[in-house]
């Protein structure tokens, strides 16, 4: 954690909004509604669950393919970002956003990319040790996406803090001489800033084919801006700062739990010790 700003309103209309979270429309006869996250009015990521009970989920979405970077804020974002304000980058982005209550939290990480279904990955690891695989399918659930683990900490005895930083698109359609100039950079010393809105999920199994049925807090990062960057720095094993706006009144947490999210983003980092 480097800095945390107060709570503000931000955001445009939601019409006006290249961003926003909706509900799919219930269809007649159909399944439960989908918590997804839009962008350019196509579904881009399907989002954890209302119940609370279902398992931590940011799946990518077919029509997942742009991202939102800004080009007036291309220089300013090249070095480091000292304080959420500074350069008004929060009103910059705040254009891309749906109206509403943000955190801003200005963080340092170093991102570790994961491959689902391979070393590191949460939902084959954590996340079925908590609820089990998925009992129609057998499996874990599937991101659909390459995605970055940057932080975890311990919330209680019962609970623990799970971070991840998700691309818009996947780091495979990065171009590689802006990957390879970001890793020069990072090895000289520079650390560069990456932007993202953020939910919080709290999910519990309510019943549980695992074996820690513990409380999950998803902390998910969307970059926004900061695709070449993110994949630099997991490259160069390298920092890079990270500007999340965590939307307030869109993920599955209270008032309560993300008033304390700043402090336990300040926690050092712990892995959660299974069967406990």
């Amino acid at each position: 954690m480097i800095k945390t700003g107060d709570p503000r309103a931000l955001g445009v209309p939601p019409s006006e909004a290249r961003l926003h979270f909706d509900t799919e429309l219930q269809e007649l006869g159909g399944g439960p509604r989908r918590r997804l996250l839009m962008v350019d009015d196509e579904p881009a990521f399907e989002l954890s669950f209302y119940c609370g009970t279902c398992p931590l989920l940011f799946r990518r979405l077919e029509t997942a393919r742009e991202k939102l970077s800004l080009e007036s804020m291309q220089e300013r974002l090249s070095g480091t970002l000292d304080d959420p304000d500074d350069g008004r980058v929060i009103d910059a982005f705040s254009a891309l956003l749906p109206e509403g209550e943000y955190l801003p939290l200005l963080l340092s990480v170093e991102p570790q990319m994961v491959i689902p279904g391979k070393a590191g990955d949460y939902f084959s690891d954590e996340q079925v040790t908590a609820w089990g695989v998925n009992q129609f399918w057998g499996l874990p659930e599937h991101p659909h996406t390459p995605y970055y683990r940057t932080f975890e900490t311990a919330v209680d005895a019962d609970a623990h803090l799970y971070e991840f930083v998700v691309p818009m698109i996947p780091p495979t359609w990065n171009e590689r001489e802006r990957v390879e100039e970001y890793v020069a950079r990072m090895e000289q010393g520079t650390v560069s800033t990456a932007v993202a809105v953020s939910t919080l999920d709290v999910c519990q199994p309510a019943v549980s084919f695992g074996d820690d049925p513990s409380v999950h807090w998803g902390l998910t990062h969307f970059l926004l801006d900061g695709h070449h960057k993110l994949e630099a720095a997991a490259t160069a094993g390298r920092p890079v700062r990270l500007l999340s706006l965590l939307a307030l009144g869109e993920g599955l947490a209270g008032a309560d739990d993300c008033a304390r999210l700043p402090a336990l983003r300040a926690q050092p980092r712990s892995a959660r010790a299974t069967g406990t």
